[in-house]
């Protein structure tokens, strides 16, 4: 195979490796692609390459065009649009394949390298991790490689040769990449990456059925890094406050009506006790605006510019807008808080009220403990022991795969399938606590973490997504209850996760050392968490930090421009001047030769690089005939002087121009050239 790629034209050799390049840039958003988009580009890439290799003449205008409209439409037909980031990206990456058919001259090649700047550029709409960045990075010195091999016509240089002038001009450039990396102005909306307000991601909803948190529990994605600043709390303390849900219609549970309001008495009256705990949260996007604290945090979070945070009554922080990026924040939470009215009010029936016709038997349940004499006259805090006793003693068990629920979903928990995730065994909870009328609401949000002691930072994960119960009580407000706690105690705080299943290579790695994917694990996350850190959450906020540290009291953004300005007047100054020196290190009598051709080839007398001082001179007197005291006899004999100087000429002292030298320069300013 390699001696049949060797052995091609070098048209054929440089059109593979080009293909080669443009699938390399597209394979990481085939999963972001429509189907028709991805086979649709696979399938002409092919085509083009056997083209290639068999010689075969491109295809004709009538097939391009059938195509691209083929292309639109389709276009049309997925995204209802041809505007827009997905519809656009579809568009650049079949325009961008369907130009390899037309690739006949330099010109189209230029196109396409350009075609694929853009595309590669695209990778980072979907993903900005350190993977696609490493991949984009091979993607960049694969187009420069083209580029510059396109520009070496003649012959059929190796491509190796190419790559290697490539990889000079990168890290040539890296300084002042990085240069404007650091001090180029992040001006919004200018900067960042933009995103279609619409796009799924994955996480927690803003409501739940039975089950759906259950999904999440596969998913080992990584939801949000936590960098304590002190010691952290207790692990069975690590309770990060998502939606809090209370409206039930049967099958969905939904959020409040009244949580941006404190009407009818409820409100947040949140007390605080104990010490605080400062941690700084690195949030994954969501696209949701939900900002993920320890309970309970008192005081607004410090966000960047251009965010605002606000609390709502159920004790859930809120962004001014949707996390579309990687967001870092710092939060203080108090583990040891109370919130809520402490006397009941109007608006708590909101969280008594259930459906009518969902789980008879649940509401008998509730009756019977109820009629309990034991419990005639108990409260909430023995009403809660009771339902948490039978979860305890009744046979009940903890699994991501219960089964498909019912619409009567907490009947069939409590007596017939007895088993399900946390939302299952929240769900069944709040509802019978609900029918012995006591306030109740359930609680989303992420409960513990792992720590990763490559970086220091704990490690929040999708899989740690977890539904938990809020039940009122008079003169205590709302208490956190976590019934999965009694059915599951390894499940809270000890991170006795339900494993998802692996794959092959991972089982493969886990039979060979049953550590080596963790530690493998453990240092990918913290090189990415870093790249996170450093160079995706570089924010404007970190740009006026290092000016401060370079001495500026006040920094703003126009002293970002300055300092970009002034070091690249530097750079250029820098360069010309570098120019000048090399110039200057060329020999003077070279120089002046080139100059006497330059202008004889203005006069019609044409030469090349090898043509000396004497056969110019004959050129010249060819030309204009030998006539003393004539122009072109002065021309000559100056020529001839010029050679003599060279050759004839005494060795001058170090560092000086030969005597004759000098003063041939003077002459030539002073001839009078030919027409």
């Amino acid at each position: 195979m390699l001696n049949r790629l060797q052995s091609l034209p070098r048209d054929a050799r440089d059109t593979l490796f080009l293909l080669a390049v443009i699938a390399w840039i597209l394979l990481p958003q085939v999963n972001e692609l429509p189907l028709w988009c991805s086979a649709l580009a696979g399938t002409v890439l092919l085509w083009r390459g056997w083209l290639a290799v068999k010689t075969q003449p491109l295809p004709t205008r009538f097939w391009l065009v059938l195509l691209t409209a083929v292309t639109l439409a389709a276009t049309w037909l997925t995204h209802r649009t041809l505007l827009g980031r997905d519809a656009g990206v579809t568009l650049l990456v079949v325009l961008l394949t369907l130009k390899t058919l037309e690739l006949r001259a330099r010109r189209d090649a230029f196109v396409i390298f350009f075609l694929g700047f853009f595309c590669m550029l695209s990778n980072f709409f979907y993903s900005q991790s350190l993977l696609t960045a490493f991949n984009m990075l091979l993607g960049l010195l694969g187009l420069l490689t083209m580029l510059v091999n396109a520009h070496m016509p003649v012959g059929r240089p190796p491509l190796s040769q190419a790559a290697k002038t490539a990889g000079w001009m990168a890290l040539l450039g890296t300084p002042i990449m990085l240069v404007l990396f650091l001090l180029f102005p992040r001006l919004a909306p200018l900067w960042g990456i933009p995103g279609d307000t619409m796009a799924a991601r994955s996480g927690l909803s803003a409501s739940m059925q039975v089950g759906t948190i259950a999904s999440l529990a596969l998913d080992e994605s990584v939801a949000m890094r936590i960098k304590f600043d002190g010691p952290p709390p207790r692990k069975q303390d690590m309770y990060f406050r998502g939606p809090v849900l209370s409206n039930f219609d049967g099958r969905e549970w939904r959020p409040s009506r009244l949580n941006t309001s404190a009407r009818f008495g409820v409100t947040v009256d949140l007390a605080v006790a104990g010490a605080p705990v400062n941690y700084e949260v690195t949030l994954e996007p969501t696209n949701r605006p939900w900002l993920f604290v320890i309970e309970a945090a008192a005081q607004v979070p410090a966000l960047p510019s251009g965010f605002q945070a606000t609390m709502q009554t159920d004790l859930q922080w809120l962004a001014n807008r949707p996390i579309t990026d990687l967001l870092r924040y710092k939060a203080q939470s108090y583990p040891d808080f109370q919130h809520g009215p402490l006397q009941a009010a109007p608006g708590l029936q909101e969280f008594i009220d259930l459906p009518s016709g969902f789980n008879p038997r649940t509401r008998a349940l509730a009756g019977e403990i109820r009629n309990d004499p034991r419990l005639a006259r108990a409260g909430t805090a023995k009403l809660v022991e009771a339902a948490m006793e039978r979860l305890r003693t009744g046979g009940y068990s903890y699994t991501l795969e219960p089964g498909v629920y019912g619409e009567h979903s907490a009947d069939e928990f409590w007596f017939d399938r007895k088993q399900g995730f946390c939302e299952h065994i929240a769900s069944a909870f709040v509802i019978l606590m609900r029918a012995m009328d006591v306030p109740a609401r359930i609680v989303t949000g992420y409960q513990g973490g792992e720590l990763n002691n490559v970086d220091g930072f704990w490690v929040v994960r999708q899989s740690s997504a977890h539904a938990w119960a809020e039940v009122w009580e008079s003169g205590r407000g709302w208490v956190r209850v976590d019934p999965t706690s009694v059915v599951a105690p390894g499940r809270i705080g000890e991170f006795e996760r339900l494993a998802a299943p692996q794959g092959a290579v991972a089982r493969a790695l886990g039979t060979f050392s049953p550590t080596l994917m963790a530690q493998l694990r453990i240092f990918w996350e913290a090189t990415n968490n870093s790249w996170n850190q450093w160079v995706l959450n570089y924010t404007q906020g970190r740009q006026l930090n290092l000016l401060k540290n370079l001495g500026f009291e006040s920094p703003s953004w126009e002293d970002l421009s300055y300092i970009l300005i002034a070091i690249l007047v530097l750079a250029a100054l820098t360069g010309a001047g570098w120019t000048l020196w090399e110039r200057a290190q060329h020999d003077p009598w070279v120089r002046l030769l080139a100059r006497a051709r330059k202008r004889l080839d203005k006069a019609g007398i044409p030469s090349t690089p090898a043509s000396s001082p004497r056969q110019l001179a004959q050129e010249v007197l060819a030309r204009y005939g030998q006539q003393p005291g004539s122009t072109a006899q002065a021309l000559a004999d100056w020529l001839l002087r010029l050679e003599q100087q060279r050759y004839a000429a005494a060795p001058a002292a170090a560092g000086k121009a030969p005597p004759q030298l000098q003063a041939l320069r003077e002459e030539f300013r002073r001839l009078a050239w030919p027409a």
